[in-house]
């Protein structure tokens, strides 16, 4: 299993509109191109003054599927973002390879 970890900062003016659009669009559109099998979004505690933070988290089954969303997907749905919020976010993204799951 592969997670895909999308951590975003957010102007607090926009924030709800943004989480909105988060929920209602721009995560179902990731899990339509059937490269993740859950996903969730978090609020981020402790953040620096200024900002709201967010951590949207996909599990992706395999290498294979999350090299499948970068490579065809990816693009399209970071441009989205970028133009709908440009000049009010910051972002980074980490892929993590799961070892041990424990339950």
């Amino acid at each position: 299993m592969i997670l895909y970890n999308v951590t975003v900062s957010i102007d607090p003016a926009i924030a709800e509109d943004w989480v909105n659009w988060m929920r209602t669009n721009h995560i179902p559109d990731v899990m339509a191109t059937g490269c993740f099998v859950e996903s969730r979004i978090s609020r981020v505690h402790g953040e620096e003054e200024g900002g709201e933070t967010y951590a949207i988290t996909y599990l992706s089954p395999s290498q294979e599927k999350m090299d499948e969303y970068q490579q065809q997907h990816a693009p399209l749905l970071q441009k989205d973002h970028s133009e709908r919020y440009a000049g009010k976010f910051a972002a980074f993204r980490t892929i993590l390879s799961v070892i041990e799951e424990f339950k």
